[in-house]
């Protein structure tokens, strides 16, 4: 096969002015300055690629508590072990955080927390010899306050919210705060996935009874979001999915939920999110953003900078 030469003087030029750029100069980082104010800070950041999308969800945020549309904050445990409680319940108080919806194993590390002052044990230790998650006073407790609620027509995130009104560390509960506030505190439990599901109290009835009337008030959340912002904090499977049922209920149902912003925060990007949060509930005219980093420093950067925006 023959493969005749070509000729590289005819190639054809054309202005540098006439070409679309991606990157310019005017959106360039800029060297952080002692003693500079925290809206400084955020104005000196890079203008590109997950800057403009933390930017885009504050405005988001700013945008729905001026205007008295929902901010929904979906979550996992991670979130509470990383120490966002007081954060979190500052938002709620503050306004940042209308509904806060969470699994099972969220609503026990922020129970612990309430009642215990620690949290979070040794998985591989407590596997090894058979007492992982046996402690007697988590499963004793919840369970009970589950039952009780269950008795008195609560959901699970109000039963337990107002059992944790009555530990010394409820000022860093979020189930307390939401119990405080009136706020929608939900529990989403899969059952079978947390430790007090092994404990000798525990009611499988109870357990559903808690977790579906929870779903139903997780539904009329989702039913208000038009114009409001949903952030997934490290929910990767249980989250994403109730959110999807949910959200199909309230379009079923008649309301118009189309418009509305939502950000998934976690440390690697997740197939469920991805679609379940990022993308198919925003096909109608929404926007989604996938934020990927550290729980740690994304929330409190993302909290700080909405404050800034409505100051």
């Amino acid at each position: 096969m023959n493969f005749p030469s070509l000729d590289f003087s005819k190639i054809r030029t054309y202005p540098v002015a006439d070409r679309a750029n991606k990157v310019a100069v005017e959106a360039f980082a800029r060297p952080h300055v002692p003693g500079g104010t925290f809206a400084a800070f955020l104005d000196s950041l890079p203008d590109f690629l997950a800057v403009q999308d933390l930017k885009l969800v504050v405005a988001a945020m700013a945008a729905a508590v001026r205007t008295g549309r929902p901010i929904l904050l979906m979550m996992g445990a991670h979130a509470i072990k990383v120490g966002l409680n007081p954060l979190i319940v500052d938002a709620m108080r503050c306004g940042l955080v209308s509904a806060v919806a969470f699994n099972g194993a969220g609503a026990i590390h922020d129970f612990e927390l309430c009642y215990n002052g620690e949290t979070s044990e040794d998985v591989q230790r407590g596997l090894n010899d058979g007492s992982f998650g046996m402690v007697d006073e988590t499963g004793r407790m919840m369970n009970a306050a589950l039952a009780n609620g269950v008795a008195r027509g609560l959901g699970a995130g109000r039963a337990l919210g107002e059992k944790a009104l009555t530990f010394p560390n409820r000022q860093l509960s979020i189930m307390a705060t939401g119990a405080e506030l009136n706020a929608p505190v939900t529990v989403h439990i899969a059952i079978g996935t947390d430790i007090i599901h092994q404990h000798p109290t525990t009611r499988g009835d109870v357990l559903g009874e808690a977790s579906y009337r929870d779903f139903q008030t997780f539904a009329a959340v989702c039913a208000q979001l038009e114009g409001g912002v949903v952030l997934n904090v490290g929910s990767a499977v249980i989250m994403p999915e109730v959110f999807l049922k949910a959200l199909t209920i309230a379009r079923n149902l008649g309301h118009k939920v189309e418009r509305f912003t939502t950000a998934t925060f976690d440390m690697v990007r997740h197939y469920r999110p991805s679609e379940n949060v990022q993308r198919r509930p925003t096909a109608m005219g929404g926007k989604g953003v996938y934020l990927v980093g550290h729980h740690e420093l994304n929330i409190p950067l993302l909290f700080a900078a909405v404050k800034e925006a409505l100051a």
